[in-house]
Order: C-alpha cells, then structure tokens, then sequence
C-alpha cells in the first residue's frame, strides 16, 4: 500500500499486476480490524462508481500492511453500511456548512 500522489490518492496493485488510483474517503476502525473506503481517482461522475471498501491487514512475509478485499459478505455489508452512513453524514454536514 503506497500513497505516492497526496492525502487522498493511493495507487494500489492488484492480483493481476494492474495499479489502480484511488481516492480515500474515509477510513474507520472496529476492534482490532481497519476498514477505507475509497472511490476510483479518476471517476468524472460519481453517480457511476461504487465505494470500494478494503480491510487492512498485516503480511507476516514482507512485513508490511496490506489492502485485502473483505472476502466475509455479511462483514463485508456491514462495514459497507457503515461507510456508507458516515459519508452521508460527512456530506450533509458540509452542504450545511456551505449554507
């Protein structure tokens, strides 16, 4: 995991070797595990991207912490729902700021 662009951008590689940017959102800790959210850096409309959410873990072979994808579904939209209700909040409380 490299955040080589900024605060809010990290390139990611994925399984195939491909590197994608993503924009960080948000990230959110419960118990011992670490969730981000993220949308792709390159997204010109958001109404046409998903939230991707990774789980942070550690590699015991190089040492370092990883993105994981959540690979439990009911883990996996919980978490989501979490992001998902933050942001919401984290948007409606700049709109009224902006008022």
């Amino acid at each position: 995991m490299e955040n080589e662009f900024g605060n809010n951008i990290y390139t990611l590689t994925d399984e195939d070797g491909n590197e994608i940017a993503l924009e960080h959102l948000d990230t959110y800790e419960i118990g011992d595990e670490t969730y981000m959210a993220f949308l792709p850096a390159n997204a010109d409309d958001l109404d046409e991207y998903e939230l991707l959410v990774l789980k942070i873990e550690h590699d015991e072979e190089s040492d370092e912490d990883i993105l994981v994808s959540i690979e439990d579904e009911e883990e996996e939209q919980k978490i989501f729902d979490i992001f998902a209700e933050r942001l919401e909040n984290m948007f409606e409380d700049e709109e009224e700021d902006e008022e």
